[in-house]
């Protein structure tokens, strides 16, 4: 008999399994190398295809000509829009306009979780999307629109989807989290982990591994996707005490570096944070009300400085990203065949945390952004994002705080630095460079206004609710291990 769905309460039990499952880096149901194995056999195996083709070949979505926009035939999916933007962050306002991404529908990113010899065990996807740059990543157990689980493209229903769509579980983790606010348009994903109490199908192209697997395929250039990233950045993991902690070998020094004994620490310690909870929430919330931001969706035939060929959208100067239209197959998707649009950056970009010790806690340092996509005009990004225009010195078109000391860090201050792809379904072999750099005592701890030193902890609490952290924030997140 199926037990009901929880009310989705994450509970200390619940939070002390996952913290298990993030120590566990190896597991006998599949060892990181047999799932590196198995990624590399789906790459040869499934036949992938992505040919850019002229807008007039896009089959069921089409350029409305009297605005410019692209749609599909349907009217689901997304569009293709124009935007408007009048931005004042009260050193005078500043207008431009710009294509977006208009998906008003919200999907699932879901995994199933079960415990397997007693450990959290995630079930992972090998999944291709048209904009991957090495085809085959791991992706939650559920990655799917409003329209692809509905089957608008008449093609299959996504595995597992009963699960989700029923709660039939325990619900661990249920949140509405932000994708990239410069390229939706205030574009919100349903991020939700269920935990399985009964056997579950294997499919072929699915996996179980812990999350301390997954950590450590993180540490690898474009293996875990983007979805993946957002919903395991969510997890919490509870504070216990130092007689449980070392019956886990938390500290064991075979197990965890200094920096990794510090994160733990930030984590469970705020006791000496530079600020309080309610003092973050205070600043962040002034910001809020400081910026102005007006932000209008408008015809694609009303966008300055941007031009349209049979091939591309694209900027007069050629920077920041072109919107394309490819032709696809992959043997494995629900649908194997067909053609969409798909915005292409110009160049890679940078993502970084800067931390340091302050008071004897590990700090990051925290910009609020403003991003014309967001749903609440700012949201906690990460110390440098630069995802357009090209970051290289001498290059960029405006200054960028702290960029300068992240690309010049010595080696022994790089805790992490890997690159890692955005959104394949969307995004065209876009991918950033994601960094953590630990800063020395030469670092100041006085910062601009719209930059503050968060703990982990601190970072861990806003992540409990809807359009504090970014993506790019939530990406980095994700990654960090104790």
């Amino acid at each position: 008999m199926r037990r009901p769905a929880s009310t989705g309460v994450y509970t200390m039990q619940a939070s002390l399994e996952f913290f298990k499952s993030a120590l566990q880096k190896e597991s006998t149901v599949n060892s990181t190398a047999a799932v590196h194995q198995w990624i590399a056999q789906r790459n040869a195996e499934i036949k992938v295809e992505v040919t850019p083709i002229p807008f007039y070949k896009l089959g069921q979505w089409y350029i409305n000509e009297a605005t410019g926009n692209i749609h599909h035939r349907s009217g689901k999916f997304f569009t293709i829009e124009g935007v408007s933007i009048t931005a004042d962050k009260g050193d005078g306002p500043k207008s431009w306009s710009q294509p977006i991404i208009h998906q008003p529908e919200i999907g699932y990113l879901g995994f199933l979780v079960k415990k397997i010899e007693g450990v959290y065990h995630f079930l992972v996807q090998a999944k291709i999307e048209p904009g991957n740059v090495n085809n085959v990543q791991l992706s939650p157990t559920i990655q799917a629109t409003r329209s692809n689980y509905t089957r608008v493209h008449q093609g299959k229903s996504p595995a597992y989807l009963e699960y989700f769509r029923e709660r039939r579980g325990t619900v661990l983790l249920d949140q509405l989290q932000s994708e990239q606010g410069a390229r939706f348009f205030r574009k919100r994903n349903r991020n939700i982990i269920i935990e399985v109490h009964e056997d579950v199908p294997l499919y072929q192209d699915f996996r179980w591994v812990t999350l301390g697997q997954l950590k450590e395929l993180l540490r690898l250039d474009n293996v875990v996707n983007m979805d993946t990233r957002t919903v395991i950045s969510g997890i919490g993991y509870g504070s216990y005490s130092s007689e449980i902690t070392d019956l886990l070998g938390v500290f064991a020094p075979s197990m965890m570096s200094d920096f990794h004994a510090s994160l733990y620490q930030s984590y469970v310690n705020a006791n000496n944070a530079l600020h309080t909870m309610s003092g973050q929430l205070s600043w962040l919330t002034e910001l809020k009300s400081a910026y102005e931001l007006m932000v209008n969706l408008v015809p694609m035939n009303l966008v300055t400085d941007w031009l349209r060929d049979d091939y591309r959208i694209y900027h007069k100067e050629g920077k920041y990203f072109e919107v394309i239209a490819v032709d696809v197959t992959i043997g494995n998707r629900e649908v194997s065949s067909w053609a969409q649009p798909i915005v292409k950056p110009c160049q890679e970009g940078i993502v970084a945390f800067v931390a340091k010790m302050i008071n004897g806690v590990l700090h990051f340092l925290v910009q609020a952004k403003l991003e014309v996509g967001n749903l609440d005009i700012v949201e906690l990004a990460p110390t440098v994002q630069c995802i357009t225009g090209n970051y290289r010195k001498g290059l960029n078109e405006y200054d960028v705080p702290f960029l300068d000391y992240v690309l010049a860090a010595g080696k022994d201050q790089v805790m992490y630095d890997v690159m890692l792809s955005e959104e394949g379904g969307r995004f065209y072999r876009n991918q950033n460079r994601n960094m953590v750099i630990l800063a020395g005592s030469d670092f100041p701890v006085q910062v601009p206004e719209n930059y503050r030193w968060f703990t982990l902890q601190h970072l861990m609490q806003f992540m409990q609710y809807s359009n504090y952290l970014n993506i790019e924030a939530r990406s980095i997140l994700s990654v960090l291990s104790f």
